[in-house]
Order: structure tokens, then C-alpha cells, then sequence
């Protein structure tokens, strides 16, 4: 036993017992539904990037999906199709990243910058 222990006393825990751990777990569920109100309406939200000064325009929503995809007819040249897939891609892939910043910035109004696992 630990010194100024005796034998069948309980250490004292220091928190607020059943009330305390209510309080939480319905804190918990309050933020939970912030969280899921928040995920609709960011999946409502919709993202344009573009890439080669315009040529290429890409529109993301909300749930990581393209939604539209626009080729300027000038930028499509048969001998140089890379060069269109690079437009592509980058403005798929800036189109994501600024979706998923705006993700992380409306979730962590609600949790405060707590670093929550698989929340987006």
C-alpha cells in the first residue's frame, strides 16, 4: 500500500463522478452532430481550379468529386497529349488539396484543432 493508505480505502480520483462523465459523453454528442452538420454542407460546397492559364478547369465538390471538366479546343494537340494530361492532373490535384483545406478548416471550428483520426 502506498504511504497514508489504509487497508480498504479507495483513493480519491479527484473527478466529478457519474455527473462529470454525463456532462462529457453529451458534450461529446453535441460536437458529433456539429461534426455531421458540417460534413453536409461541406459536401454541398463545390471547388474550380484551373490550370495552363485557363486551358483546363476542373470543379470538385465536396465528397472529393469532379464534377465538371472543361478543355479549352486550343490546348488539345494530338502530338503533345501529355502536355494536356499534366493540365489535367494539376488541376484535378489543386482542385483536392483546396477541397480538403476547406475540410479541415470547418472541422476544426468545431473541434477546436483537436486532431481527430478519419474525420474527412
Amino acid at each position: 500500500m502506498g504511504k497514508g493508505m489504509r487497508a480498504g480505502k479507495k483513493p480519491k480520483t479527484g473527478g466529478g463522478g457519474a455527473g462529470n462523465m454525463q456532462k462529457q459523453l453529451q458534450q461529446m454528442q453535441a460536437m458529433q452532430r456539429q461534426m455531421e452538420a458540417a460534413q453536409a454542407e461541406i459536401e454541398e460546397k463545390e471547388i474550380t481550379t484551373t490550370s495552363g492559364g485557363g486551358a483546363v478547369s476542373v470543379t470538385v465538390n465536396g465528397k472529393k468529386e469532379i464534377t465538371d471538366l472543361t478543355i479549352d479546343k486550343e490546348v488539345v494537340d494530338p502530338d503533345d497529349v501529355e502536355m494536356l494530361q499534366d493540365l489535367i492532373v494539376a488541376a484535378v490535384n489543386e482542385g483536392m488539396r483546396q477541397m480538403e483545406e476547406l475540410s479541415n478548416e470547418e472541422m476544426g471550428k468545431i473541434t477546436g484543432g483537436l486532431n481527430i483520426p478519419g474525420l474527412v
